[in-house]
């Protein structure tokens, strides 16, 4: 059991990205102390949105220079700190060289993280972002599972370099931090492993992965169908609130899906026209697997065939029950996540009604 002191200050690992936006967000509102290292303390431009949040509430944010390739880079903005939350990593479905964006940064950044947990006395938890992308890496998997559900004792044994190499650095990265973690006994680490998260973000930078959906879904990119592609989606609130709760929870350990809902592209695009009905173009149909094969490649380049052939027309199932019971999650409706991050790209211009 690990008690978190809640005067001491929390430190939050990529806090000007868009899960750790909203955990700086709710750890402020909360009225905590937060430490957040980023490779620019003095781009004011960057930081304006935390910088705002921390003006209407109880909480602090102090901000200290690191980078994930760094080593020792960490220590600084630790100091003082029980409860230490690692989400940095970088997230890239069509990494050109994936060694070096998505592998190196992935594990030298866990890495540093607990070493510097191991150099700072204080620290008592540590709680990791990693992925549902470390239990597995196609929907194919998941049928031939105990149960056909995916729970948090698998791994994933099948990403590469060429296929699936996102999933691969997320597999590589956790397994560097348990190796570090298992190798001490003065703190602890709890790992969150989220489905794909979705919902409104804080910095008004609409241009990631999560974003990148929603576009295609109402801007005519799907025009003639959606993939019936599986997936599992969490609201980005709702997994920053895991990953605060793993925090303070005392009896929390070991690894958590936190996924709300095991849904499709196809569910997805109808709960949003149920909204906005046929205000933007939506996809009316479901696209046959065999021209999600022909023209997935030319829509995105990380649907290649194999992505195709593994995952479309392949449900998703996801066992979340153990952040239930665990860390006392609840999620909200679908429905509401999607409609406030598609409202998002409207009100900036990104999806324009029809």
């Amino acid at each position: 059991m690990t008690e978190i002191n809640p005067m001491a200050p929390v430190m939050v690992t990529g806090a000007t990205g868009y899960l750790a936006g909203v955990v700086v967000k709710q750890l402020l509102e909360a009225g905590y102390v937060v430490h957040a290292p980023v490779r620019d303390p003095d781009n004011a431009d960057k930081l304006k949105h935390l910088n705002a949040v921390a003006a209407g509430t109880s909480g602090q944010i102090h901000y200290f220079k690191a980078d994930l390739m760094d080593k020792g880079s960490y220590n600084e903005a630790m100091q003082g700190c029980e409860l230490v939350i690692h989400t940095a990593s970088p997230f890239l479905t069509d990494a050109k060289d994936p060694q070096k964006q998505l592998i190196d940064p992935a594990v030298n950044g866990a890495q540093n993280v607990m070493e510097a947990a191991n150099a700072t006395a204080s620290v008592k938890r540590v709680v990791m972002t990693s992925s549902m992308a470390a239990i597995y890496s196609d929907n194919a998997e998941i049928a031939k599972q105990p149960g056909g559900v995916l729970t948090e004792a698998m791994w994933n044994e099948t990403a590469t370099l060429k296929h699936q190499a996102y999933s691969l650095s997320k597999t590589l990265a956790e397994k560097a931090a348990w190796e570090i973690a298992e190798a001490q006994d003065r703190w602890d680490l709890v790992v969150i492993n989220p489905s794909f998260i979705l919902g409104p973000g804080l910095s008004g930078d609409t241009r990631g992965e999560s974003y990148a959906i929603m576009q295609q879904f109402g801007d005519g990119t799907m025009a003639s169908g959606a993939p019936n592609m599986g997936m599992g989606v969490v609201d980005v609130r709702d997994c920053a609130a895991a990953h605060i709760k793993a925090g303070f929870t005392p009896g929390a350990k070991g690894r958590h899906i936190t996924s709300g809902h095991n849904t499709d592209f196809p569910e997805m695009v109808a709960l949003l026209r149920e909204h906005y009905g046929d205000a933007y173009k939506f996809p009316k149909s479901t696209l046959p697997k065999f021209m999600v094969w022909l023209v997935g490649p030319m829509l995105n380049a990380a649907l290649t065939r194999k992505v195709v052939s593994l995952n479309v027309g392949h449900a998703f199932k996801a066992d979340n029950s153990k952040s239930i019971r665990e860390l006392g999650m609840s999620y909200r409706p679908l429905k509401e996540t999607l409609v406030d991050i598609f409202q998002q790209l409207v009100d900036v211009g990104r999806i324009k009604p029809r």
